[in-house]
């Protein structure tokens, strides 16, 4: 990687449909502390509410056994189904100055389920922070708990 900027990505196949993973991420995210316990323990809409665009939740999660939290403004594009979470501010800016998880989903093209294209794109506050793989690998540890919660039920 050169400099401080990057991007950081992981494709995770999963067997739920892509409009109900979609969904989920776009309106329903309440439903993911249920969905991924050992990821997220809260999400609690700041302003707005669950499904309009421009607003803000905070969330509190646990990564590589660190309690942290995170406040954003959600964009999501149906025709492309890709939820984008800006971040605004949390635990992560402290090193890193920029940062933006992007959930999309797509129905496989061949037989049933979806894949899930998971990345960060993100501004490091220095050259010894580490790339953020542990939070891609976070989301794809998500992305199979909700699309385990999504097919039961």
């Amino acid at each position: 990687m050169a400099g401080l900027t990057g991007k950081v990505e992981k494709e995770v196949e999963i067997h739920a449909p892509a409009e109900k993973f979609y969904k989920l991420w776009k309106s329903e995210c309440f439903h993911l502390p249920t969905a991924s316990p050992s990821n997220i323990q809260g999400v609690e809409v700041h302003e707005g509410d669950w499904e309009s665009a421009g607003s803000i939740k905070i969330w509190k999660y646990t990564v590589e056994g660190r309690a942290e939290t995170f406040k954003e403004k959600i964009e999501a594009d149906d025709e492309h189904m890709t939820v984008t979470l800006h971040g605004i501010e949390g635990d992560i800016f402290k090193n890193f100055k920029f940062w933006k998880p992007v959930f999309k989903v797509a129905p496989k093209q061949q037989g049933s389920g979806s894949v899930a294209t998971l990345s960060i794109e993100y501004e490091k506050r220095n050259k010894d922070v580490p790339d953020p793989v542990a939070y891609v690998d976070f989301m794809a540890s998500m992305t199979r708990d909700v699309a385990s919660h999504i097919m039961k039920a």
